[in-house]
Formats: C-alpha cells, sequence, structure tokens
C-alpha cells in the first residue's frame, strides 16, 4: 500500500473530487432505497401481516391471480378447512371505502376530520381469535364496531370511543393499534358479519377476498380442486397490481443508479492507473509482485470506497430521520446496510477494470525500452 498511500496523500483534490462522487451517488440510492422501502411498506404491510402459512387467491380462468377480483365462495372455504394437513383457515375480506368521523368525535381533530371530509381506508374483515399480528389485532369483538390502524385514526382524528361512520353506517371505534396499510390506503378492521355487509353496500357480495392458510397440506392439490392458488406471503405481494408497477420502477432505477456507480468509480481508476503507468513499471523493474501491486491499487480503491459510501450513508440516516415524518421512509438494515454494501462491491468490481494497466505493465518501459 505504499504506492496508494502516497497518492493519497499527494493527490488529495482528486481522491476528494471522486469521493464526494461515490459520497452524492450512495445519498441517491439509499434515499430511493429508503423510500422505495417506505412505499412498499404502505403497500403491503397489511398483507405481510395476515396470520396464515400461505395466502390463497381466486385463480381466474386467465391471467394471474389479485386481490381486487379474488372472491372466495363458501365451497373452496369448507375445501380447504377439509383438506389433510390444514391448522387453521382464516377468511379475510378486503375492500377499499371511505370512512367519516361521527358528530361527536374527535373534539381535538384536525385537518379531514375537522372538516368532516370522508378518509379512504382499506376495509378489512377479521375474525377475532386468530393468531396475534398487527392487523390481526385491530379485529373488534362486535359488529357494532371497528379497529383503526394508527393512520386511519390519526387521518380521522378520533380515538377509542369516538364514533364513525362507513358505508352509511355508524360503528364505535374499539381499537387502535399500530400501523397497517393496504395499497396506500391505512387499515380500518371489522368482523366478518359487518364486513360482509359493507361490501354489499359497496356493490360485493359479501364474499371472503383471501384465505390466511396454516399448516402443511397439499397445497398444490388442494389448490387445483378448489380453483384457488396458494403461495407465501411474500410470493402474493405480486397479486397486489400497484405493487408491481411501483416497485418494479423504483427498482429499475436502483439498479441503474448501481452501474452509474460502477462506471464512475471504474472509470476514475482507469485514468489514475494509466497516469502512474511509468512507476508500476519501475516497482516491477525492481522486483514488486503484480499480486502486491494489484492489492495496492485494490487497496487505494477500497479506502476512496469506504469514507465516500461513509459519508454518504450518514446523510441518508440525517435525511431519512428528518423526511420520516413526511415521506413514507424507511430506515432498516436493508435500505441501509444492504447498499452501502452493494456499492462497495460494484465500485470495487469497477476499479478492477483498471487492473489490466498494472498486471500488464512492462518493466522495460522504465528502462525507456520504447524511446
Amino acid at each position: 500500500m505504499f504506492v496508494a498511500w502516497r497518492d493519497l496523500r499527494f493527490a488529495r483534490g482528486r481522491f476528494v473530487l471522486i469521493g464526494s462522487v461515490v459520497a452524492l451517488i450512495t445519498l441517491l440510492v439509499g434515499f430511493l432505497a429508503g423510500l422505495t422501502g417506505g412505499l412498499a411498506a404502505q403497500n403491503v404491510s397489511a398483507v405481510l401481516d395476515l396470520p396464515g402459512d400461505r395466502l390463497v387467491l381466486q385463480q381466474p380462468s386467465a391471467g394471474q391471480p389479485s386481490f381486487g377480483d379474488s372472491t372466495i365462495g363458501q365451497r373452496a372455504v369448507d375445501g380447504w378447512q377439509a383438506a389433510t394437513g390444514v391448522d387453521a383457515v382464516v377468511p379475510v375480506g378486503i375492500v377499499q371505502g371511505r370512512a367519516t368521523a361521527g358528530a361527536g368525535s374527535g373534539a381535538a381533530g384536525s385537518g379531514a376530520a375537522a372538516s368532516g371530509a370522508a378518509v379512504g381506508v382499506a376495509l378489512v374483515g377479521l375474525p377475532t381469535g386468530a393468531r396475534s399480528t398487527p392487523v390481526t389485532d385491530l379485529a373488534p369483538g362486535r359488529d357494532d364496531q371497528v379497529g383503526l390502524s394508527s393512520g386511519a385514526a390519526a387521518d380521522l382524528g378520533v380515538q377509542v370511543g369516538d364514533r364513525i361512520t362507513v358505508t352509511g353506517t355508524d360503528y364505535r371505534v374499539a381499537v387502535v393499534g399500530g400501523d397497517a396499510w393496504y395499497s396506500h390506503t391505512p387499515v380500518l378492521a371489522m368482523t366478518p358479519q359487518a364486513w360482509a355487509a359493507a361490501d354489499r353496500r359497496l356493490g360485493g357480495d359479501g364474499a371472503a377476498t383471501v384465505l390466511a392458510v396454516s399448516g402443511t397440506p397439499d397445497w398444490d392439490a388442494v389448490a387445483a380442486s378448489t380453483g384457488t392458488s396458494a403461495a407465501s406471503p411474500l410470493a402474493s405481494l405480486t397479486a397486489l397490481e400497484t405493487f408491481r408497477s411501483e416497485i418494479g420502477s423504483l427498482g429499475l432505477m436502483i439498479v441503474m443508479l448501481f452501474g452509474v456507480s460502477a462506471l464512475v468509480v471504474g472509470a476514475f481508476f482507469t485514468v489514475w492507473t494509466m497516469q502512474r503507468a511509468g512507476d508500476v513499471a519501475v516497482l516491477k523493474a525492481l522486483g514488486a509482485s503484480t499480486g502486491s501491486l494489484v492489492r495496492d491499487a485494490l487497496g487505494q480503491a477500497l479506502v476512496v470506497l469506504v469514507l465516500g459510501i461513509g459519508v454518504g450513508m450518514l446523510a441518508v440516516v440525517g435525511l431519512g430521520a428528518l423526511a420520516g415524518g413526511a415521506l413514507p421512509f424507511l430506515l432498516s438494515p436493508v435500505t441501509t446496510v444492504v447498499p452501502a454494501a452493494a456499492m462497495a462491491v460494484l465500485g470495487l468490481a469497477g476499479a478492477a477494470v483498471a487492473l489490466r494497466t498494472v498486471t500488464s505493465a512492462d518493466p522495460l518501459t522504465a528502462l525507456g525500452s520504447n524511446r
């Protein structure tokens, strides 16, 4: 690392420049990853929290299953309940609706609730007694009660004991829980009977949307016999149209930024290595091995990458903490550590492209044989 440290000390300006570029790209990648994670959580958190090993949706005659079109009839429910190896079947209804704070609720509320405007919510029909998850914990015990996620309660400006109106019917808020979202709308939980009645008022047939099934049955065989499809909660996310389009576009931007980072770092170190080809040839003429020179060049690149990525990630964490209240931003190892590690690996890969000058340097060059 002698030559690498010497370059870092005597050409600070150039390395500060490339380090700044790496930090800016890291900031872009990290912020976009955090925003993608936050948007994804507001799209699918309620689906991931459903209490089942597999989620069962109606299998259409053509195309892929969809949460928006799925309707699970009683025959399919009975088929899954009777299947060998099934431990529990939880029918869940999901439909988009609107709710309004009652006249006597939310005295301290503001925004939509204070003006009496309707708030978009995801009406979720959940039975009590299911395995405890953030979404099942919202399930009320009576048909005239509802459970609200924290987002729904904040939008409506209500608390436990207040009354709200959903599809023309009044309900009392029995539970206010944590974050639960479906297709970017906060969750409002109802009993299965109350949900079925609300679904009919919205034009549906009151049948469940999805089954949360636990156990070890022959998934494919039971799904084929009941006209349904069974997939893990994570794999079921593709049945949400908004999730596919949203994550696909944001993921493509992240991949392109990763590619840009590899090209920028690779281009910088290619030019830098070419400029010191004479020094490398002298070192080879003095007996330096190719391996030591490769370690020297990659070590130099790693120092620049670590410093640049570190500064960029500190900026991501700071800005993410500030933006968390205004934007759906997620700070987690997946949105910070993983992008940082990917940036380091791709940056080293880009720097490795520059090693041809090191490995092919001719000691005779240093002796002036080409002059």
